[in-house]
């Protein structure tokens, strides 16, 4: 791509208006520029989210294109030596001042959000190995000792470069796209094939596909969520993927489900801030404030209560979300243990038996997540 690179991406960045998320824009640009091909695509949305990792460090007086190049330049210089950028630099730098006031900003967590994220894949259940030689450039996760290692798991992270919507098998369902902390979601959830399963904010449809790959296509799974878009992108992947046993339905969260039926089970898979996602997304790191915090720990409480009275007695309520804020993770799950005394916390089993988790992305080189679980009493 030569010189056009850094237009492109000033092309993009030019288009950012308030309320426009940076992948959004992206996907946008890329769909009317076609030609570009897959390595160009690539380079194209490298250099968009370099500019937001290495923003502050960057002259706002120069033209967007120069900034492009000096964020890329600035990118190349940390892959070689991340020990090039003092860890004060990256506290005052590379993340909002308000994030010190709700996590521990340690070193790793600051260094690991400079490098460019993992791209993680889930193969369909028994298909790993074969996945993996027809792909080639596939390595399997290496789990930290905090997370023990779930049957099943069918993860794999891929390094090669090649365009995976058009690689062998993602047509036929064989993989889906998918972060490594949200794969790991599923796990705790631990659905049995036969149960009935309702994943409250489906979006499209990641987790709810996962959970029925792992209850075997038998049961059924209720997918909701507040977006009629979404829930149609979740009907195509569905479909693309095999899966059967799932309904999908509307649900706000202002009310109570949108069918009578109890579950063995519920996910809770909350809006955020999304702070654990701030490697792979760093447009959001300058978007988002504390007070976004504060409103949406309000929501995620208000969906868990209202989702939890679908639980039947003896089964299982998982709260999730991918951010590591204290608002939007322990004070919820406080919160709804104080409020809910019928629910008592339940041993995850990612967890060694706790009924917590945080995953921490300078920890699986993925995304961060937060992850709690309660039975309700028989």
């Amino acid at each position: 791509m030569g010189e056009t690179l850094e237009n492109h991406a000033a092309r993009v960045l030019q288009s950012l208006r308030p309320g426009v998320a940076a992948d959004a824009a992206l996907r946008d640009y890329l769909a009317g520029n076609r030609s570009l091909g897959a390595v160009g695509r690539r380079s194209v949305s490298r250099a968009v989210f370099a500019y937001f990792r290495w923003l502050n460090w960057l002259e706002p007086a120069q033209s967007l294109q120069k900034q492009v190049v000096g964020a890329l330049g600035l990118q190349a210089r940390f892959d070689r030596d991340p020990a090039c950028i003092k860890t004060a630099a990256l506290a005052a730098r590379a993340v909002p001042s308000w994030l010190a006031g709700e996590m521990d900003v340690c070193a790793a967590f600051l260094r690991v959000l400079q490098r460019e994220p993992a791209l993680w894949i889930r193969a369909k259940a028994g298909a790993a190995r074969d996945l993996a030689a027809a792909l080639g450039s596939c390595e399997e996760p290496v789990l930290p000792d905090l997370v023990q290692a779930p049957s099943g798991l069918s993860a794999l992270r891929y390094r090669g470069t090649a365009d995976l919507h058009r690689a062998p098998g993602f047509q036929s369902g064989l993989f889906e796209i998918q972060d490594l902390s949200s794969q790991l979601v599923g796990h705790a959830c631990a659905p049995e094939p036969g149960e009935t399963w309702w994943d409250a904010c489906a979006g499209e449809g990641g987790k709810a596909l996962h959970l029925s790959d792992l209850m075997l296509n038998k049961g059924l799974v209720w997918a909701t969520d507040r977006s009629v878009r979404r829930l149609s992108l979740l009907r195509k992947r569905a479909a693309r993927a095999g899966m059967f046993n799932y309904r999908s339905a509307v649900w706000t969260g202002a009310a109570s489900a949108p069918f009578r039926v109890k579950c063995d089970g519920v996910l809770v898979d909350a809006p955020c801030s999304g702070v654990g996602t701030w490697q792979r997304n760093p447009h959001a790191r300058w978007t988002t404030t504390q007070g976004d915090v504060a409103e949406l720990a309000a929501v995620q409480a208000g969906l868990l209560g209202r989702a939890a009275a679908s639980v039947k007695p003896g089964g299982r309520l998982v709260y999730s979300v991918c951010t590591l804020t204290r608002s939007e993770t322990a004070a919820v799950a406080d919160g709804f243990e104080a409020a809910h005394r019928d629910f008592e916390p339940a041993a995850l089993p990612i967890a060694a038996g706790q009924p917590r988790i945080a995953l921490l992305p300078q920890d699986l080189d993925a995304n961060g997540m937060f992850i709690a679980a309660w039975r309700r009493a028989r």
